[in-house]
């Protein structure tokens, strides 16, 4: 929730502060930069000495990023704090994925990861509107402010949370060292390298796209206000949620695969159709089935990550997953962005869907697993 309050006004608020388009890029890229060199490091970390340590130092690195964003007065202040907080939540986000595929066995894998981020982008779904009203009720600062509380609030929980203590001393799938060369791309890892195509894909488009050029399009060109485009960020949201939520059970029983592909294509369509309407009402419609096939791809991706990649090295693997990801985070916003002063809406969306387009085709070389039969941590315990 506290990191979805910005999300319906970052770049207009970006804008004010400077009208540089590569600077109002860069405070969206800016959450990816120093991710590019620490995501790796991090998941090798976790594997060695556990992941209840990553995900409280990121959650203290956040909150230290929030209150720098509040305090800005400069693009480059925000910029920074941005890169502050983006280190901050690529740790925890890091760790509690780890947690969650240490904790269940393949078979329930999709379920579970389902479950925990339906529950996560339920703040998403609360924050965005939240924060679209308040700042245009009472300004951009005070939204900081709220989020700023927020993300304090999860680091001091984490701090005092004796699930996470228990988790921490007893996870019997800790590793004495991290293989890492198991988990590198390469031809003869095809499945662990789509994976990773997703990842920069995935995140090119949602970062330079939903986070960037949407919120500039509807504003500036179709003259949606701040607030309404927060309604529709929130039922984008409501999607995913619904989507992560059934597509996580849907892939422990049919395969990740078919999953991968429906959301793909379903994506690619509802990118095209952005440009076909300037209503508001088929805005969120398309926003909404968007949100669906962005849950599908969220979970089943990430889900199918661990099924490629051996346990001891899983934190390793999680770790390159998401520094594609970053790159795609980072260059996503100044790409798009760049495209959109220069060629327009409609070529910057079509863009988008073909690069969507190009990993369904690479999906569909590869043969997935279904079902390891490893044990997780629970089932461990209990037998």
């Amino acid at each position: 929730m506290g990191m979805s309050l910005l999300s319906a006004f970052l770049p207009i608020f970006a804008k004010k502060l400077d009208p540089s388009e590569v600077l109002i890029g860069l405070v969206s890229s800016a959450w990816y930069i120093p991710r590019l060199f620490t995501e790796m490091p991090s998941g090798m970390l976790s594997d060695r000495f556990g992941r209840r340590r990553l995900l409280v130092i990121g959650l203290g690195l956040s909150a230290i990023g929030a209150f720098i964003c509040l305090s800005a007065n400069t693009i480059q202040v925000l910029i920074l704090g941005r890169a502050i907080w983006g280190l901050g939540a690529s740790f925890f986000f890091m760790s509690s994925s780890a947690l969650i595929f240490d904790l269940f066995k393949s078979s329930r894998r999709g379920r579970a990861l389902g479950t925990f981020q339906a529950i996560e982008f339920i703040g998403s779904l609360i924050g965005a509107p939240i924060g679209s009203f308040m700042a245009s009720a009472f300004g951009y600062k005070e939204v900081f402010f709220l989020s700023s509380l927020l993300i304090l609030s999860s680091f001091l929980i984490s701090i005092v949370s004796r699930g996470l203590r228990m988790v921490h001393a007893e996870n019997p799938k800790r590793a004495e060292t991290s293989y890492f060369s198991e988990v590198l791309p390469s031809f003869k890892r095809r499945g662990l390298t789509v994976v990773y195509s997703y990842s920069f894909s995935r995140m090119l488009i949602t970062a330079g796209i939903s986070g960037t050029v949407f919120p500039l399009y509807v504003n500036f060109n179709l003259g949606i206000p701040v607030e309404l485009i927060g309604v529709i960020v929130s039922i984008r949201t409501l999607g995913i949620i619904i989507a992560t939520l059934i597509s996580g059970y849907v892939s422990d029983i049919f395969g990740r695969k078919p999953v991968v592909i429906l959301g793909t294509a379903f994506q690619s369509i509802c990118l095209y159709a952005y440009t076909a309407t300037s209503s508001y009402e088929g805005l969120l419609a398309i926003g909404f089935f968007e949100g669906l096939s962005r849950g599908m791809l969220l979970t089943s991706i990430m889900v199918l990550l661990s099924d490629f990649a051996p346990p001891r090295s899983r934190g390793a693997a999680i770790g390159i997953y998401r520094t594609f990801m970053d790159i795609g985070g980072l260059t996503g916003p100044i790409l798009f962005i760049i495209l959109f002063d220069k060629m327009g809406a409609s070529f910057t969306f079509i863009s988008a869907m073909l690069v969507l387009l190009l990993n369904l085709a690479l999906m569909l070389t590869v043969r997935t697993p279904r079902n390891l039969g490893e044990k997780g941590f629970s089932e461990t315990k209990l037998s």
